[in-house]
């Protein structure tokens, strides 16, 4: 039940400013959430041996995710720099050995939630409507796997991972976020072809379930059942978010390719 309720108040904020908020409003919700991922999965790093990036990585990511759209071109040279930037940081530890796996953790940190949230912003410029569908296949389909893996689940899927989490679920998850993308589709985006609908919904929810287990499989790494405490039934900002930072660039580099 807990999962629930805050399930039933965070939806509402999310789509709400998705679809109606200003653009300082959207950009604000990506980078506070970014920041508070961030802070999480540096925790994780931390379970595994690995120096934290510190605010230096926050600050980081928030360029990345920043940077103006008439910009966009320098993106690319962006991430080199902070790429430099987190290896010149790095020298700073008091152990050397620590650098490389230091400044390659705080890079992917970046690139997969900032990088992630930035491809999130692209999408809501393309169609703020696409956006949705990336998040909603996600959350349909992780609220199917839950109930139905844990009513039907036989099968394991990746039990050296997530022991929780069956084919069943799986399945499941794939049908709730092909319906939902579809449903939402129809009628909020009546132009689109049923082909990039299916297309779309299908590959961002199985891309959302890989970027479940992928945080799943850092977390085990750490030592660490959640991410965080910070959202009651979810565990934290990026348990929430796991699955979308993954759906997101999918959905978006689909529908640029298609």
């Amino acid at each position: 039940m807990t999962r629930v309720l805050t399930s039933v108040i965070l939806l509402p904020v999310v789509v709400g400013v998705v679809l109606f908020g200003p653009a300082w409003s959207f950009l604000l919700l990506m980078a506070l959430v970014g920041a508070v991922a961030f802070h999480e999965y540096d925790g994780i790093v931390a379970g595994h041996g690995i120096p934290r990036s510190g605010w230096p990585g926050i600050a980081a990511g928030l360029v990345l995710l920043l940077t103006p759209e008439p910009l966009t071109p320098i993106v690319t040279p962006v991430i080199v720099v902070l790429a430099l930037a987190l290896m010149a940081l790095g020298l700073r530890a008091q152990k050397l050995d620590t650098v490389l796996t230091s400044a390659a953790a705080a890079l992917l940190g970046i690139i997969y939630i900032f990088g992630a949230w930035r491809c999130a912003i692209q999408l809501r410029d393309s169609n703020p409507h696409w956006l949705i569908v990336a998040l909603l296949v996600s959350w349909a389909g992780d609220t199917a796997a839950f109930y139905v893996g844990r009513s039907f689940g036989r099968n394991k899927l990746a039990p050296r991972i997530s022991p929780g989490k069956t084919w069943e679920g799986a399945a499941a998850s794939v049908v709730a976020g092909l319906l939902a993308g579809m449903i939402y589709a129809i009628f909020l985006i009546p132009t689109a072809p049923l082909f990039l609908v299916v297309a779309l919904s299908t590959a961002g929810n199985v891309s959302g379930q890989v970027g479940d287990l992928c945080e799943s499989a850092l977390k085990r790494g750490a030592g660490l059942k959640d991410s965080g405490h910070s959202l009651p039934g979810h565990g934290g900002w990026l348990d929430r978010i796991d699955s979308s930072l993954f759906s997101i660039p999918t959905v978006y580099l689909l529908l640029r390719l298609l």
